[in-house]
């Protein structure tokens, strides 16, 4: 056997687990083939605990569907330091990458939702270190903010293999870094990070009130971009909006160019499900496709999720996907969605979400910690029932004009104030999960 078995893995694998956990706990791993066992080697502890825990049994199903006699190891350290196998230059070998090959600009599907972060992430990716530097992507989870960043790797190794690009989460750099700290090596920790020309950090919220971590990763940033390498990050929110980061870091984040990743609109989600399909062989028809994407309006993972679904259950029972075989798969995701989209519901969604009663929303006050919500609020059910002008009024003891009123001015206000935007990003993320 060769590693080209761990290979063939990562390709089943990204239409079983997540990009984010694929990115996050399976592409840091090294493998190694030895006879009928397949080694793979974490680089901390804490990887080699998590892939342990959560994914060894999915690892061992997808690896003997390609050879029936393999066993799976995984444990810490790097194949070159247990087995004579040929080595790279020290250079080329002391910097993995840990992409996935599979996340390229080919295969991201590019709507009005994502479109100038596709864009600004393909001009990083054929011109590092020019102007967009950082580079921020944000938004909320399972939107795809991973897939382009380690396109952004991929195409940067394409152009010139000998690019040192580095990526990592940055709950990854901040185990290396807690490690580098007890084994007295924080000076090899910070040469090695210092010397990279490409640094993608996924997740950069996670450093948020670890001090040691931000002071560390302000220094490392500064170095970066003062010696021009090019630093790719991703975060859950815009910057500013992250509590307990450092305002020096928040400056820092927000000098290069920040772009928001927000939830596909539904030709972008058809788009994905048919490529999505694609990817795995399976013949998906547009009405089955535009049925799945009206149901599943809350983010990309959602909806990989809900194309597994409908395929596991048209290969187990040997039949092509239509309307009511997709219905019978996805019935428990229906049934929540239909017991979570009420009015009722998004009232207390919102409210929680901005930190006022319910019956605030209801009420005749015109304070505006109270008035935006409440539009926000129209405008959720608006979007997410099928219940008219009128009957959302009454739900907000309000007439159907004041409803009209709200869903423009929301509409309005997505388009001007990043805040909104991701604001109703979040709620209807939350509401349609």
């Amino acid at each position: 056997m060769s590693d080209a078995l761990w290979d063939s893995c990562l390709e089943n694998l990204t239409t079983v687990v997540n990009e984010e956990d694929v990115s996050r706990w399976l592409m840091p791993l090294e493998a190694l083939s030895k006879q009928n066992e397949l080694i793979l080697y974490a680089p901390n502890k804490f990887v080699c605990d998590e892939v342990n825990k959560r994914f060894i049994q999915t690892i061992e199903l997808v690896a003997k569907k390609i050879d029936s006699q393999v066993t799976i190891t995984v444990k810490l350290g790097s194949p070159a330091t247990l087995f004579d196998a040929p080595r790279q230059s020290k250079a080329e070998d002391k910097y993995i990458s840990a992409l996935n090959p599979t996340f390229t600009f080919d295969s991201y599907v590019e709507g009005a939702s994502n479109q100038i972060a596709a864009k600004s992430a393909l001009g990083v990716a054929n011109n590092p270190n020019g102007s967009f530097n950082p580079l921020l992507i944000y938004g909320s989870t399972g939107l795809g903010k991973s897939h382009l960043m380690h396109a952004i790797g991929n195409q940067i190794k394409s152009i010139n293999p000998k690019k040192k690009v580095v990526y990592q989460t940055a709950e990854q750099f901040v185990a290396e870094m807690v490690n580098a700290i007890s084994q007295g090596k924080i000076d090899a920790f910070k040469k090695h990070y210092r010397a990279v020309d490409v640094l993608l950090v996924d997740d950069v919220q996670f450093i948020a009130g670890k001090e040691k971590s931000q002071e560390e990763f302000f220094h490392l940033f500064n170095t970066l971009l003062s010696s021009r390498s090019q630093v790719v990050l991703t975060c859950d929110k815009y910057p500013k909006d992250v509590e307990n980061l450092e305002e020096r870091l928040k400056s820092r984040f927000g000098a290069g160019l920040s772009v928001a990743v927000e939830p596909p609109d539904l030709e972008t989600r058809v788009a994905i499900l048919k490529k999505k399909a694609a990817m795995i062989a399976f013949e998906l028809d547009d009405k089955v496709a535009f049925f799945i994407a009206e149901k599943v309006r809350s983010h990309v993972r959602d909806l990989e999720g809900a194309l597994n679904s409908v395929f596991a259950l048209s290969q187990f029972n040997n039949q092509p996907a239509t309307i009511d075989l997709a219905k019978m798969a996805l019935r428990d995701i229906l049934n929540a969605q239909q017991r979570q989209i009420s009015v009722d519901n998004i009232q207390k969604t919102v409210a929680n979400y901005y930190h006022i009663k319910v019956s605030d929303i209801k009420s005749k006050s015109r304070k505006a910690s109270v008035a935006r919500p409440r539009q926000v609020a129209m405008a959720i059910a608006k979007q997410l029932t099928n219940l008219s002008l009128p009957d959302i009024g009454d739900a907000f003891d309000r007439d159907h004009t004041t409803v009209m009123h709200a869903v423009k001015k929301i509409d309005e206000m997505k388009n001007s104030d990043p805040r909104i935007r991701e604001d109703m990003t979040n709620l209807i993320t939350t509401l349609t999960s």
